[in-house]
């Protein structure tokens, strides 16, 4: 199963791209819908809310007066946090219905208006937003809802902002033009990534890193927190850290356009109780690599830091990215084993001293030239060797510069 979170602000659009899904297959579950269904006449929640605002939010036949409840309740934060309180958890409990009925092979496609405020983006593999500027929204809202200009803006500015949204979109459509410009990006989203991220999850497959190098990306740490946010949220309390790890984790780099990711864990026992949370997070596990190539022997200042070149203690579990839209590779490794250190400090060495970033590019460089005729055992056997040097002077530097993870 996929799960998807759509959202955008109101008056943005997302109806439009909630029919474009429903017409290729995926199963809608929207969040207005269900907030409407779980305040009819005679629920829980209609109860609820009468107990909270008065009956002045009654229609004469008993039905909720959207537009009293509204004025009532955006008219300040506590008010509207009272509201949410009471809504959202009902509205919660009817989409784990509908998602449970809808099967393991589905493309589920949550439509929820509120995903950013409630926090919720960290919960889906893929989140989609649609925007529009808030005059073109405001525009909408008069012309097709019947609301007033003042009610318009006060909707608006009681949810997230812009940036908020950008913060956590994978994907950000723009629908300031024709609606049916906004149903041909839906579509072509669809084909391009959801449909083949929906059959890798279903067949275990992941997405190859790119052979090439790019230039610094200078997103590339927005999109991992995004990542290290999703994939927290799958690992829960058996993660003692996550963390943006690998080339795109030094700035300025140019690299493999692939977000590296560490997580912590006390051994690999637990390692391997995260297989299906990551898997449900859009993270198969590649079960053919468990280790990473030790490195040697090293002696520090800091005892914890003697690393042995034990093969045992370079072990690892590794999970990558379903998703064509954003190669991943999420590393599992021991607290305190070698290559779990390594990982932390090898970006940290480099964002400080530019010789050996200087020194790095080149050898990825050359790695490259060698990948493109000899594939990628010809490209570590180029970048292996300046590893061995590479770890031991990075060690050097932790001491040096009292460098802790």
């Amino acid at each position: 199963m996929l799960r998807i979170g759509l959202t955008g602000g109101i008056g943005a659009g997302k109806s439009t791209v909630s029919a474009a899904f429903s017409r290729q297959g995926g199963v809608i579950v929207d969040g207005d819908v269900i907030s409407r269904e779980v305040v009819e006449p005679g629920t829980e929640g209609l109860a609820k809310l009468v107990e909270a605002f008065g009956p002045g939010i009654l229609l004469p036949d008993g039905a909720l007066d959207r537009p009293a409840l509204a004025a009532i309740a955006f008219s300040d934060d506590d008010k509207r946090a009272t509201l949410n309180g009471i809504v959202h958890p009902l509205v919660a409990a009817r989409r784990a219905e509908l998602i449970e009925a809808a099967g393991d092979e589905a493309v589920i496609v949550e439509d929820i208006p509120l995903l950013v405020e409630s926090q919720m983006a960290p919960l889906f593999p893929l989140v989609v937003v649609v925007h529009a500027d808030v005059e073109t929204r405001v525009a909408r809202l008069l012309q097709y809802r019947g609301m007033s200009e003042e009610d318009a803006r006060a909707r608006i500015a009681a949810q997230a902002t812009e940036p908020q949204r950008r913060d956590v979109a994978d994907v950000w459509l723009d629908n300031s033009g024709d609606p049916d410009q906004l149903a041909e990006q839906a579509l072509d989203l669809w084909e391009q990534r959801i449909k083949p991220f929906a059959h890798n999850l279903r067949t275990g497959q992941t997405v190859p890193s790119p052979a090439q190098l790019m230039p610094a990306d200078p997103t590339w740490p927005d999109q991992a927190q995004r990542i290290l946010a999703r994939v927290r949220t799958a690992c829960g309390h058996r993660a003692a850290r996550v963390d943006h790890i690998g080339s795109t984790a030094v700035p300025s780099l140019d690299a493999k356009d692939v977000i590296d990711v560490q997580v912590t864990v006390e051994s690999l026992a637990v390692a391997d109780e995260l297989a299906e949370a990551l898997l449900r997070a859009g993270y198969p596990r590649i079960e053919a690599i468990t280790a990473d190539n030790g490195k040697p022997d090293t002696r520090s200042t800091v005892a914890e830091f003697d690393h042995s070149d034990d093969p045992a203690l370079w072990q690892k579990r590794l999970h990558a990215s379903a998703d064509p839209g954003r190669a991943t590779n999420v590393h599992i490794r021991v607290a305190g084993w070698p290559n779990q250190q390594f990982a932390l400090l090898f970006p940290a060495w480099l964002s400080a001293d530019a010789e050996a970033r200087n020194e790095y590019l080149a050898v990825k460089r050359e790695a490259e030239r060698a990948g493109v005729e000899g594939g990628i055992e010809a490209y570590a056997d180029v970048k292996e060797p300046w590893f061995d040097t590479a770890y031991r002077r990075a060690w050097a530097w932790a001491d040096d510069t009292g460098w802790r993870p």
